[in-house]
């Protein structure tokens, strides 16, 4: 997608009828949903919206059909993808948190460049965990028009993501995609000797297992509403497939894994970064960098909505190969 693509899609951005202050100031996805907006742009999502209770439109967040399509209009109406699906029992993400995550990271760089946010293709970022959503690079380079490699352990979520990317024109040779075919790597095996990243970002899985994906699924459900949920209603209503769900030790040991491999390729890499969507996993991910010997950590809250994350951005990168890196790079 050009730079010029970029601009002509915030020509008719859905207006929102009310400001909201949590968000990041550059995240487009400030208020309520402007339905009316983002029905002229995808029709479809008409068949899901009505009026509650407090006399304003929404959807039945716990119907999969309606959070996917709401996704659908806003990817086409705020970032200009006009073709965007997943699979059955993949996540959907809430875009509004995500985009925060990206709007940080430009934060990030910027804070190492004049207070500049490099742009377009002078910025390359790997995407640990793409999924059959994308979501990450397609906002990104919506707005900043980064360079992405996307990684994921499973094949058919890649397959999801390079049908996504091939139905844009732009993407393909924006987005570029590696499966990591080692579950117990996640640089290695994906990073060539020659790869260089100035951000890697990630949405780690954040379940220590199955059961207890299901049980948080569950109680989601609940949160909406609903009185009860069979397993697998749950789970058809809040999707994920195991990897992008859980994983043994959980959200923890995942980072601290990323945290100890990426002492291997720290040179590579500018800023490593993580979300942390466990506000006490937090010290022990900051021990895990203080014994990785990184040169730097930043801690960066976000708020949307009534939920509170973080991420962790981390670089064994001194002072003077940082200059040297922006000078080459984004100079």
């Amino acid at each position: 997608m050009s730079s010029s693509k970029r601009g002509n899609s915030t020509a008719k951005l859905p207006t929102p009828s009310k400001p909201a202050a949590l968000l990041h100031p550059r995240n487009r996805h400030q208020g309520r949903y402007d339905f009316d907006a983002l029905i002229k742009d995808t029709p479809e999502l008409s068949t899901f919206v009505f009026v509650n209770q407090y006399d304003d439109k929404s959807i039945d967040f716990a119907n999969p059909a309606a959070v996917k399509t709401l996704n659908r209009a806003l990817l086409k109406s705020f970032y200009g993808i006009a073709h965007w699906d997943i699979p059955a029992n993949y996540l959907c993400p809430p875009i509004p948190g995500r985009a925060d995550y990206v709007h940080y990271l430009a934060d990030l760089l910027a804070s190492k460049n004049k207070g500049v946010i490099p742009r377009d293709a002078a910025v390359r970022v790997l995407d640990i965990g793409i999924g059959a959503n994308a979501i990450y690079p397609l906002i990104a380079h919506a707005e900043y028009g980064w360079q992405f490699l996307g990684s994921d352990i499973d094949a058919n979520a890649l397959t999801s993501a390079r049908t996504t990317i091939h139905a844009n024109p732009g993407l393909s040779a924006a987005i570029k995609l590696r499966q990591q075919k080692s579950p117990a790597h996640i640089f290695k095996g994906v990073l060539g000797t020659n790869d260089y990243f100035d951000l890697t970002l990630c949405n780690p899985p954040f379940h220590s297992s199955q059961e207890e994906a299901l049980s948080s699924n569950q109680r989601k459900w609940r949160g909406l509403g609903k009185a009860e949920a069979n397993q697998r209603t749950a789970k058809l209503n809040f999707g994920g497939q195991n990897t992008e769900l859980w994983c043994d030790g959980g959200e923890a040991l995942f980072i601290r894994r990323m945290i100890e491999e990426s002492t291997t390729v720290s040179k590579q890499v500018f800023w490593f970064s993580s979300l942390v969507s466990k506000a006490s996993n937090l010290p022990d991910v900051l021990s895990a960098l203080k014994k990785a010997k990184a040169f730097e950590v930043k801690t960066v809250e976000m708020t949307q909505g009534q939920k509170q994350s973080r991420f962790v951005a981390w670089t064994f990168l001194d002072a003077a190969e940082q200059e040297d890196w922006r000078n080459e790079r984004w100079g």
